[in-house]
């Protein structure tokens, strides 16, 4: 087993709930890298990124990252989600910085997660906000259950999120982003065995390590081409050799997050 979704607790508000998902080991403890924002990354904007959204509680407090794919719609990691309840939870949109008192905050009016899921490291880590306040930023585009090329090994995906910059420590106050190589299957089942579902993640990062999402980042973006490929869920420690980053196959959960969008 393996430690860490990659959700920050960032007020008492959630403790209960995201305290536990992002500082629980799943298992035997283990040496752990030093959390960064989008390890390895630069700096980068919301409006070079207009799809990408901050979640907050109800005191503002950021504690995971989603993809405005509809003007009321927003994937998520289920894990980000789990045990919350809607009126704890809202969604910033058009603000670069967490200190930042521009775009727009909406609540929400409602979460579903894949009745499926039951921890990340099983799979089924996603997630769709509905919000009561229409988003007025573009939109990310996502892929379609049939399009599975995205996923082959070697190809470049973009990261993006506000993940903490030590162990627990503080957030980046600027959004971050970096580019990481999807993993084999075989490589990613290498490094985390029977936790890794490959019909349900995929791996994404360099074997040497370096750059990778963090504490925090769960529930961001992983994007092929400017669409939206799959949902940072989980890894071992962050950008550690050997331990890729670990998304949610979104593919595979497409049909079920257009059901959402469009209800």
């Amino acid at each position: 087993m393996f430690e860490l979704h990659r959700a920050r607790p960032v007020a008492a508000v959630m403790a209960a709930t995201a305290a536990a998902a992002a500082t629980a080991l799943l298992g035997a403890p283990t040496a752990e890298a030093v959390p960064q924002p989008v390890v390895g990354g630069t700096t980068t904007t919301t409006t070079a990124y207009p799809f990408m959204m901050q979640i907050t509680d109800s005191s503002g407090n950021q504690f995971c990252g989603g993809t405005l794919v509809a003007a009321k719609k927003v994937v998520t990691a289920a894990h980000c989600m789990a045990g919350e309840t809607a009126s704890r939870i809202r969604v910033v949109g058009g603000r670069t910085y967490l200190n930042g008192t521009d775009g727009t905050v909406s609540k929400v009016s409602k979460i579903w997660v894949d009745p499926d899921y039951t921890d990340a490291t099983n799979g089924d880590d996603v997630a769709v906000l509905t919000l009561s306040t229409s988003m007025p930023y573009t939109p990310a585009s996502y892929v379609s259950s049939s399009q599975t090329g995205v996923y082959a090994a070697g190809t470049t995906a973009r990261i993006l999120g506000w993940g903490t910059t030590s162990e627990n420590g503080s957030s980046s106050n600027q959004l971050r982003t970096a580019t990481v190589p999807v993993v084999s299957d075989t490589s990613c089942r290498s490094a985390y065995g029977s936790d890794y579902v490959a019909s349900d993640m995929v791996c994404a990062g360099y074997t040497s390590g370096g750059v990778d999402t963090c504490q925090g980042d769960s529930g961001g973006p992983l994007l092929v081409g400017g669409v939206l490929a799959g949902i940072t869920s989980w890894g071992e420690g962050c950008a550690e050799a050997g331990y890729p980053g670990v998304y949610t196959r979104l593919a595979t959960f497409s049909d079920l997050v257009t059901a959402q969008v469009q209800s």
